[in-house]
Protein backbone atom coordinates (compact mmCIF):
# COMPACT_ATOMS: atom_id res chain seq x y z
CA UNK A 1 0.00 0.00 0.00
CA UNK A 2 2.77 2.43 0.95
CA UNK A 3 6.32 2.33 -0.30
CA UNK A 4 9.26 2.05 2.06
CA UNK A 5 10.26 5.66 1.40
CA UNK A 6 6.78 6.90 2.27
CA UNK A 7 6.78 4.96 5.55
CA UNK A 8 10.20 6.30 6.49
CA UNK A 9 9.11 9.85 5.68
CA UNK A 10 5.92 9.45 7.73
CA UNK A 11 7.85 8.09 10.72
CA UNK A 12 10.46 10.87 10.60
CA UNK A 13 7.78 13.51 10.14
CA UNK A 14 5.80 12.19 13.12
CA UNK A 15 8.86 12.03 15.38
CA UNK A 16 10.02 15.55 14.45
CA UNK A 17 6.47 16.92 14.86
CA UNK A 18 6.17 15.45 18.36
CA UNK A 19 9.58 16.83 19.35
CA UNK A 20 8.66 20.32 18.10
CA UNK A 21 5.31 20.24 19.93
CA UNK A 22 6.98 19.16 23.21
CA UNK A 23 9.64 21.87 22.85
CA UNK A 24 7.02 24.54 22.15
CA UNK A 25 4.91 23.50 25.12
CA UNK A 26 7.89 23.50 27.47
CA UNK A 27 8.83 26.97 26.26
CA UNK A 28 5.34 28.37 26.91
CA UNK A 29 4.64 26.47 30.13
CA UNK A 30 4.88 29.52 32.39
CA UNK A 31 2.49 31.48 30.20
CA UNK A 32 -0.01 28.61 30.25
CA UNK A 33 0.02 28.56 34.04
CA UNK A 34 -0.41 32.31 34.19
CA UNK A 35 -3.21 32.86 31.68
CA UNK A 36 -5.13 29.56 31.64
CA UNK A 37 -5.73 28.78 35.30
CA UNK A 38 -9.43 27.81 35.04
CA UNK A 39 -9.27 25.79 31.85
CA UNK A 40 -9.38 22.48 33.74
CA UNK A 41 -12.77 23.35 35.22
CA UNK A 42 -14.18 24.41 31.85
CA UNK A 43 -13.03 21.13 30.30
CA UNK A 44 -14.45 19.12 33.19
CA UNK A 45 -17.85 20.82 32.98
CA UNK A 46 -17.89 20.37 29.19
CA UNK A 47 -17.22 16.62 29.54
CA UNK A 48 -19.91 16.34 32.22
CA UNK A 49 -22.37 18.18 29.96
CA UNK A 50 -21.67 15.84 27.03
CA UNK A 51 -22.00 12.82 29.34
CA UNK A 52 -25.31 14.17 30.59
CA UNK A 53 -26.56 14.54 27.00
CA UNK A 54 -25.66 10.91 26.26
CA UNK A 55 -27.46 9.75 29.42
CA UNK A 56 -30.58 11.73 28.51
CA UNK A 57 -30.47 10.33 24.97
CA UNK A 58 -30.13 6.78 26.31
CA UNK A 59 -33.12 7.13 28.68
CA UNK A 60 -35.33 8.81 26.08
CA UNK A 61 -34.56 6.08 23.54
CA UNK A 62 -36.05 3.34 25.74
Amino acid sequence: MFSTGQLIFAALFFISFVIIIIYSYQKDKTLHHKYYKGVKWVGLFFLLFVLMLFIIKFYNKN
